[in-house]
């Protein structure tokens, strides 16, 4: 009986990793992170249930800019060009963040093919399309900012009896883009206007556990995985902060000045968003001015920091989102010292070892205990083989007697769980960590490994010794009684090994170093029960 618990709670252990698996890191369904607490998300998805399905916005869809020249801003954060037919964005390219590991790869754009068609940063004014509907001018030129520079490019449009000017600020050591539009009518009229922004993929290839995905911030943030359930439009009310295109890594966002309706559609694999403010009364020939924000750029937390609007709340990292921050401290801290990621994950594993160290000599020390009472468990399942009831009842007393706790072995795997959750968030959504080299060549080759310590080992190499030494802790431990018992516990390490196959690299290297610091720890316990038998004998 006590190895059939042992059994079974092994296995509710890797269901129980599996479904939080499922659960935490759903691959295709609207993900909803409520800060004030899942009732108070219920019932936020009951009002919104209430309200209008919002329709597909024909002058979002019918988006292609017309052609005109182009006007391109560069600065040590990024190129970014435009057309001066309406100031609409063509490309975002990041200077410091490449597309893949290729040496000839390209920087990380922002604006790909697809989006550019549907015009990014278009201006809509009472639902026409600016950037075909009205008459541009412009003397923006091409210009290259120095850093602590800004510059401010000035479009002036007209619209039947609207003047339109637009102005587009630039900074040189922030990626977020400030936009001035100033109205002017000839007659007394209340406006609409809308700023869009739109994304097609932003993974870059990298997509395995990094969709691209919909986001804004309401009253709390709001994921949307399955892009296709924004088909027909989602309509955020007044009172959105932000709403975004976004990756692990990477972030086009929509930050509206006041109150604004957000709009988001994913239409022909291209999220549109936009930012609308209606009711904007105009008095013949009296200017008024609206203003806006774009971002888009990486995820980083020193940057998102200083973004309006509690940008930085698309840094998320799930329930352990505490344990997912103070891991990524301690890595960056490490970093600072060994300049090397995967160093420091590794000296984050004998941090995390030695806090839970006395835990797990607890435990080591009951499976040591667990050892020397097998023979007398054997002797009372053959004394009472055909009546369980007793055999559990001697059980019991002999763990009572030699103050054994069955199921002590199997907690500070149970105590790790929300740390393996926390670090898996922090190394995957860590733009820290994308492209991050541990040991960037397999020995004595020319072979690309461990290069990427966000992606998975290219050649499973890590995760098969991970499985090793997860078959040896397991030798280690007392074997259960039941020969069919013993074959179901060998599946484990098989389990977890295929789990953690296209895990990110990194949190193997973890695990696989916890295994064998773990392995370390016992064998010295072992070794120390050995010496003092044989003193005693």
């Amino acid at each position: 009986m006590e190895n059939n618990k042992r059994v079974l709670l092994a296995i509710v252990l890797c269901l129980g990793v599996l479904i939080a698996w499922q659960y935490f890191f759903p691959k295709n369904a609207l993900i909803q992170k409520a800060q004030p607490g899942q009732q108070q998300t219920q019932q936020a998805d009951a009002q919104n249930a209430a309200k209008p399905t919002a329709k597909p916005d024909a002058t979002m869809a019918s988006a292609e800019p017309l052609a005109g020249t182009p006007i391109t801003i560069t600065t040590p954060l990024y190129t970014a060009t435009l057309l001066n037919t309406g100031g609409v964005l063509q490309h975002f390219s990041l200077s410091k963040y490449k597309l893949s590991l290729d040496k000839d790869s390209p920087n990380m754009d922002l604006v790909s093919g697809q989006a550019a068609s549907k015009a990014p940063m278009g201006l809509i004014v009472n639902g026409q399309a600016t950037w075909r509907d009205a008459k541009w001018t412009t003397d923006a030129k091409d210009t290259s900012l120095e850093p602590g520079k800004s510059t401010t490019l000035t479009f002036t449009g007209t619209l039947g009896g609207l003047t339109i000017k637009r102005e587009l600020t630039f900074h040189a050591d922030k990626y977020e883009i400030d936009e001035a539009v100033t109205l002017v009518s000839q007659t007394a009229q209340v406006s609409r206007v809308a700023f869009t922004l739109a994304a097609g993929s932003l993974t870059g290839g990298e997509a395995n556990y990094n969709p691209t995905r919909a986001a804004y911030m309401d009253k709390s943030l709001e994921e949307i995985t399955s892009l296709d359930k924004i088909k027909d439009g989602k309509v955020v009310d007044a009172g959105g902060k932000w709403a975004a295109v976004e990756s692990n890594y990477f972030i086009s966002a929509l930050v509206p000045s006041g109150t604004a309706v957000l709009k988001l559609q994913h239409v022909e694999d291209v999220t549109r968003l936009a930012a609308e403010k209606d009711g904007i009364s105009l008095a013949a020939g009296q200017p008024v001015k609206v203003e806006n924000s774009y971002y888009l750029g990486p995820k980083e937390r020193a940057t998102l920091a200083t973004a309006p609007n509690d940008l930085k709340a698309a840094l998320n990292y799930g329930m352990f989102h505490i344990l997912a921050e103070a891991c990524l401290w301690l890595l960056h801290f490490l970093y600072g010292y060994v300049h090397n990621y995967g160093v420091s994950i590794i000296l984050l594993t004998v941090f995390i070892k030695l806090c839970f160290w006395p835990l797990s000599q607890k435990s080591y020390k009951s499976m040591e205990k667990m050892r020397k009472l097998q023979p007398m468990m054997a002797a009372i399942r053959e004394k009472h083989g055909d009546d369980r009831e007793k055999m559990n009842a001697e059980l019991m007393q002999l763990y009572k007697t030699y103050k054994v706790n069955p199921a002590g072995g199997c907690l500070p795997i149970v105590v790790q769980i929300p740390v393996f959750f926390g670090l898996y968030q922090a190394l995957l959504n860590s733009i820290e960590l994308r492209h991050a080299s541990f040991i960037t060549h397999l020995p004595f080759t020319n072979m690309t490994w461990l290069a990427d310590l966000s992606a998975k080992d290219p050649y499973y190499i890590t995760p098969l010794i991970m499985g090793a030494t997860m078959f040896l802790q397991q030798k280690m431990s007392p074997p259960p009684g039941d020969p069919t018992q013993a074959k179901v516990m060998l599946f484990m390490p098989v389990i977890f090994t295929f789990m953690f196959l296209n895990f990110p690299s990194g949190l193997v290297v973890y695990w696989l170093v916890n295994n064998v610091l773990s392995i370390a720890q016992q064998g010295l316990l072992m070794k120390g029960s050995a010496v003092q038998t044989a003193k005693k004998a």
